[in-house]
């Protein structure tokens, strides 16, 4: 619909729409995809998508790493725009980690506690529980920031990709921060400024302070969702994906008060991670340490984590065999579980994942019943393995890059590919 006189057609629709919403409490489809604790700690629970019916899991696991305050609805928004749903009815093995709720208790975790304890631990359980795989990584906003220090710190780790949707790097780019840069850095007593006093008092950022920031970061959406309601009325996909989106911003979640000290001393006001490290008691991680191939996502109207401010994390992992970088519609939480994602993100992440996915067996020690015949194929394996990554890297110019494929709905003239 629009101002214009509505067709018959969308009044019936819209008239469905809104007797639907009020007679069954809403239109869109809710219901989370079903799953399975595998593995659980402090602020850790790992969990198993269980495989659609009718399909098989193969292939190497997939961990999607949730960002600190964001509830995991993130990556199961709803039926028909979940990217859980989308890679189990592929029949890939399917995995997420959340960390629950987080309380005062909690205060004293900093951002250590998910480099060091969980996101490792996550990795491994997920490995473990895939038959031995490598790992591919999905990580969404401050989630991927905590996958690429992880990888950084910890490169042993059997990881076979990064994917990094909407994660700021550069935040001296973001435009939400830069008007009030020059005030963070004054401190009006001996003991700190008024931000710093706030979040020591209250053990961190609480959860209703969390959702009054997310919905700032969205004013002009919601200065304008009473008009987009009324000019959608007939359209149940659009008020579906409202309610969905409605859902997800109650639901945030408070942020330990160290953990949030931290991002806000070394990100917001040092923008440390810029320069392409981040400092901790015991240690200097560098983002050029990082030894898997990367996977970079930029949304086009993301205000939160705009396309300069992510695109500065490219030049900085030097380290990686391959970094790519590619543009998508949609806004910060749009560009992962949007509409158009799954016709845009979501077919990028599938090129690449099945790209970087081993095409060997699980890693399994050898049994006694292994004779001499295997011992020796394992070796000529090894050593035929050199040279079929060197054949690998000479073809790779000659593949299409990802975003440049012309069948896709969305343009990506702004984005690039950047094989090493």
């Amino acid at each position: 619909m629009d101002l214009l006189p509505p067709k018959p057609a969308q009044v019936v629709s819209a008239a469905n729409n809104v007797a639907h919403k009020l007679l069954y409490g809403g239109l869109a489809d809710l219901r989370p995809m079903p799953r399975t604790l595998i593995d659980d700690g402090e602020l850790r629970e790992v969990y198993h998508y269980r495989p659609a019916a009718g399909t098989t899991e193969s292939g190497n696991p997939v961990l999607m790493v949730t960002p600190l305050a964001a509830p995991a609805l993130c990556f199961d928004l709803r039926r028909g725009c979940s990217l859980v749903e989308h890679f189990v009815t592929q029949g890939r093995p399917t995995y997420l980690v959340e960390y629950g709720q987080v309380s005062f208790r909690n205060r004293t975790l900093g951002m250590e506690h998910w480099v060091d304890e969980v996101l490792p631990q996550a990795v491994r359980a997920v490995s473990e529980h895939a038959g031995g795989r490598p790992v591919h990584l999905v990580g969404w906003s401050l989630g991927g920031i905590f996958s690429l220090l992880t990888a950084a710190d910890q490169p042993d780790l059997p990881i076979a990709s990064l994917s990094v949707v909407g994660s700021p790097v550069d935040v001296r780019k973001v435009p939400l921060v830069a008007p009030v840069r020059p005030l963070l850095n004054l401190n009006f007593t001996e003991r700190g400024g008024l931000v710093t006093r706030g979040y020591q008092a209250l053990g961190g950022a609480p959860k209703p302070l969390v959702n009054w920031a997310f919905q700032l970061a969205s004013v002009q959406k919601m200065v304008t969702k009473p008009l987009a309601i009324a000019t959608h009325l007939d359209d149940t996909e659009f008020l579906a994906q409202l309610e969905a989106v409605d859902r997800f911003s109650s639901n945030m979640i408070a942020y330990p008060g160290r953990a949030f000290g931290q991002l806000y001393h070394r990100m917001v006001k040092g923008n440390a991670l810029a320069a392409g490290s981040m400092t901790f008691a015991d240690r200097t991680i560098q983002l050029s340490a990082i030894k898997a191939p990367v996977l970079v996502f930029g949304g086009a109207t993301d205000g939160i984590a705009p396309i300069g401010a992510v695109r500065a994390v490219v030049p900085l992992l030097t380290g990686s065999p391959e970094v790519r970088f590619e543009i998508v519609p949609g806004g910060h939480l749009g560009m992962l579980t949007g509409r158009a994602a799954r016709t845009s993100t979501w077919l990028v992440m599938d090129e690449w994942i099945d790209q970087w996915s081993a095409a060997t067996a699980p890693t399994k020690a050898p049994t006694k019943k292994a004779g001499t015949k295997k011992a020796a194929a394992k070796k000529a394996a090894a050593k035929k393995a050199p040279a079929k990554k060197a054949a690998a890297r000479k073809q790779a110019p000659d593949r299409a890059a990802i975003g440049s494929n012309p069948s896709r709905r969305y343009g990506s003239a702004g984005s690039r590919s950047l094989g090493r």
